[in-house]
Formats: C-alpha cells, sequence, structure tokens
C-alpha cells in the first residue's frame, strides 16, 4: 500500500496513462491508509471517499478513452475554509458548525474542471488564527512524522494529509505562513504564490496578504498543481493573466547568485534548523549556484507590530462580527487573535502598517539588486507541541522567548512582501524525526526561479521514496 500512497502525482498520472494503474487501485489505497491513519493523525474535516471512488471509476474510463485532463484521477484534499457551494463551511468554529458555503471557490472549480478527485477536506485551527492546527470543533490535528508535535497551521490538515499518505495533492492559503509552516513541519512542499497570480475569493481576495497556493511532496507535484490554479479569474478583479507555465522539471541553477540569511534581522533559529538550512545550500554551491551569506536590518517585534495592526483592520474585525453575530464560543487562541490585532490596529494602524511593509521591500530590492533569490528557514524551530497554545506557556526558541506563536516561524515578513513568490521546500529532520524546512524566495512575480532552486534542494535527500524517509504510522 505504501508504494501507491506515496507515488507522486507525476508518476499516478504516468502510470494511468499507460494504462499500468488504474485511479481506481490508487483511490482505494489512499482511502484505506486514511482508514489505518486518521485515528492518529486527525487530518480530515469530510470525508467524501464513496464519491470519489465512483469518480476514480470515471477517471479510468477517460484515460481509456483519451480524454484525461491534467489532474485526471488524483485524489486532491481541500482545505476547508476553502467553500464548496453546498457544503459545511465551518472554517474550524463551533460558531460556524452549522454554516452552509453558497459560492465554491475559483481554486476548487478548476481542480474539478482539471479531473482531480476531492475525496476529503482538512481540518484549520479555528478561523486560521494560528500556526498550529487543532480546535474545539475538530480536535488536534497531529504531525504524522511524531505525533507529539503539531502538523503546523494553518493548512495543518493538508500539511499532515500529504505526509501521511492520505492525499496525493492539496491546497492551503497563507496570510502568515499558512502553507509554509505546515509545508515545512511536515516534510512537504508548499508554495505562497504572489499576491494576485492565483484567483481568491471577495472580500479577502483584496488584502494583499491572503494567498491560495498549492502543496505536495514534490516541487513538480506543486508545479504540476499550481498551473492548474493559477491565472485570471472573471470573479476576482485582482488576480492576473495565465502566466506561463511552470515546468515540472526546471533549468540549472548554475550561475544563479543566492543569498542565504539565516535569521532575516532577529528571528531565533535553533541550531539543528540552522545547520540543515546551511546543507541545504550546500547542495545549491553544489549545483553551481553562487551562494553568499547576508545579514538583513529587520526587528521581528517591528514585523510582527505591522502584520498585527493589518490583521487587526480585516481579520480581526471578522472575528469580532462573527462573536456579535452568533455569541462568544471561541476557543482562546482565537480570541487572543482577535484582541492582539484589534489593539493593535488602533495603537499602530494601518499606515503605521505600510512604512514597515516600505522598507521591507526597500530591502529586498537592495538584495534582489545582487542576488536571483533569497533562501532562509521556513521556522526557527522543526515543529510546535501538539495541542499547545502557547498563551499560558509561551514559545521558546533558542533561548528567545517569543511573543506569539506566529514568531516561530520566518515567513511573516513574506506577506508584508506579499508579492515575492515563496516556495517551502523540506531541508531535514530534526532529532525529534520531524522534519525542518527551508524558504525560497524570489523577485516578485518570479516564480519559475524559486522552483528551479527549490528541486535542487528537495532532490538532495529522499523524501517519500523509501521507508526510511516516510512516516512510520
Amino acid at each position: 500500500m505504501n508504494e501507491l500512497v506515496y507515488l507522486s502525482a507525476a508518476q499516478a498520472v504516468a502510470a494511468f496513462t499507460a494504462r499500468e494503474l488504474s485511479p481506481v487501485e490508487v483511490m482505494d489505497a489512499v482511502i484505506e491508509r486514511a482508514r489505518h491513519t486518521e485515528d492518529t493523525v486527525n487530518a480530515f474535516a469530510e470525508r467524501w471517499f464513496e464519491q470519489a471512488t465512483e469518480q476514480a471509476r470515471q477517471a479510468e474510463r477517460r484515460y481509456a478513452d483519451g480524454t484525461a485532463r491534467p489532474l485526471e484521477g488524483l485524489p486532491v484534499a481541500i482545505k476547508e475554509e476553502q467553500p464548496i457551494a453546498g457544503h459545511p463551511h465551518r472554517d474550524g468554529s463551533l460558531m460556524l458548525a452549522d454554516e452552509i458555503a453558497t459560492v465554491t471557490h475559483p481554486i476548487v472549480d478548476r481542480i474539478v474542471a482539471a479531473g482531480g478527485i476531492i475525496h476529503a477536506r482538512t481540518t484549520t485551527p479555528e478561523f486560521c488564527a494560528g500556526g498550529f492546527t487543532h480546535s474545539d470543533l475538530w480536535g488536534v490535528t497531529r504531525n504524522p512524522w511524531n505525533p507529539h508535535y503539531s502538523s503546523g497551521g494553518s493548512s495543518g490538515g493538508s500539511g499532515a494529509a500529504l505526509a501521511a499518505g492520505t492525499a496525493m495533492l492539496a491546497t492551503g492559503s497563507d496570510i502568515g505562513g499558512s502553507i509554509r509552516i505546515p509545508a515545512s513541519f511536515n516534510g512537504v512542499v508548499g508554495y505562497k504564490p504572489p499576491y494576485g497570480r492565483v484567483p481568491g475569493l471577495a472580500p479577502y481576495n483584496l488584502d494583499h496578504y491572503c494567498h491560495d497556493g498549492p502543496m505536495a511532496r514534490t516541487v513538480a507535484d506543486c508545479a504540476l498543481l499550481q498551473n492548474v490554479i493559477a491565472g485570471q479569474h472573471p470573479r476576482d478583479p485582482v488576480s492576473l493573466p495565465v502566466p506561463a507555465p511552470l515546468p515540472t522539471r526546471p533549468g540549472p541553477v548554475a550561475g544563479h547568485r543566492i543569498a542565504l540569511c539565516l535569521n532575516l534581522g532577529d528571528y531565533p533559529v535553533e541550531a539543528e534548523v540552522a545547520a540543515a538550512t546551511r546543507r541545504a545550500a550546500d547542495t545549491l554551491t553544489e549545483a553551481g549556484a553562487v551562494v553568499e551569506e547576508i545579514e538583513l536590518p529587520w526587528n521581528r517585534a517591528e514585523i510582527m507590530r505591522a502584520a498585527w495592526a493589518h490583521y487587526g483592520s480585516i481579520f480581526g474585525p471578522y472575528i469580532a462580527h462573527e462573536v456579535r453575530t452568533r455569541g462568544d464560543g471561541l476557543t482562546r487562541y482565537a480570541r487572543d487573535f482577535m484582541e492582539r490585532s484589534l489593539k493593535a490596529a488602533a495603537e499602530t494602524g494601518f499606515y503605521r502598517a505600510l512604512e514597515v511593509e516600505t522598507r521591507v521591500h526597500a530591502d529586498l530590492a537592495d538584495v534582489f539588486d545582487r542576488f536571483d533569490a533569497i533562501v532562509c528557514p521556513t521556522s526557527g524551530t522543526p515543529a510546535l507541541v501538539a495541542g499547545e497554545d502557547h498563551l499560558e506557556t509561551p514559545l521558546v526558541v533558542d533561548g528567545v522567548t517569543l511573543d506569539h506563536n506566529l514568531e516561530a516561524p520566518l515567513t511573516v515578513p513574506f506577506n508584508l512582501a506579499s508579492r515575492c513568490p515563496v516556495l517551502s521546500v523540506p531541508s531535514g529532520r530534526s532529532a525529534t524525526g520531524v522534519p525542518t524546512g527551508i524558504q525560497v524566495v524570489g523577485r516578485p512575480y518570479d516564480d519559475h526561479t524559486v522552483f528551479a532552486i527549490g528541486t535542487v534542494i528537495a532532490a538532495a535527500l529522499p523524501w517519500y521514496t523509501r521507508d526510511d524517509w516516510r512516516p512510520t504510522l
């Protein structure tokens, strides 16, 4: 079973096309794997197994008659935060337990139109308000590599499903690292596209911190899904025209100039994360790239003040509206997120937050005058303890006590710099068995370069190709 559930999407499509394997066989294996692992991992908010099996039979017929589409027959898990008309849209909250969506997210429509089979929807923290995934509605989603640890968040269900072998492709969304954090914690690939590259739903499509994007176990599979979901959509006026497709076999990185920045200013990074990041940078040097270590003049507290003020102008008011409308049933961490963000918006204001963004963009422009990309850790710590919200017990990373769990990842600066594409790929495994991750940050809208660099890093280790490089669930 493991060999089937850990096939890459590209391998599966090739085998389907050659009639060496049936989509029904793969779907059966993925469903059986979920039945064995979900009691531990808890990645799924909904299971659509019966209809997925029937759709797999239809996909088998399409391969037989030559009408297969790009994602034909592939099991795709959808983050529950991305609505599907006529189905629950609960956002991890008991307050929304009876909410039914009236619209379908554009990327869901595109995945279905491309032949992807939605067999499950994945868990999130309440209102996506954390770098972990647990809620009163769905319980704790755990890391398949070591269930003592969290799968990350807020796309933690998607990351965990990929690592556990219960999905071949998955979707995520990212307002502060919510694709990249679970990609790092679970040892998978996650892409925060540049703003506007992938269409979103109103009104959050107008928030330049917000990004919907693909997650997968390989860089090539991430590119496959990104090519399907990217491009202009009539319901999203800020979405960009269809870009040149990302190659599933990108070109060489020889001659590229790459900046290695371990701390992004003063972000704390644990020794084993730093070591994995340096080893990943070494693979780029071996591939012919020129890697130079740099420093950035960023201050974590200042960046977070700007981020909290931004969240307090959009997400804080949204959560507060739901509380006023439906009654107060918030988890502690969602309440903290709401109150913290509203306070920051009142004290800092949107304009002062934009001033910080301006400095971040200016610093990156200076770097990109000299380099084609930046590589840095995705998170300063390999993972958070499962079920912990770090309110009463502050999070400590490399001896530094943090004010909030979103300070552990080095992701938020690139939501301020939202036009930069960022690909998180696995860089190694920590002493606890939980993976570590590295971010590849490109010039604004230079998607192709980050995929070329990410491919080299990810290929250095045999992720998911051998039993000793898969979770032992």
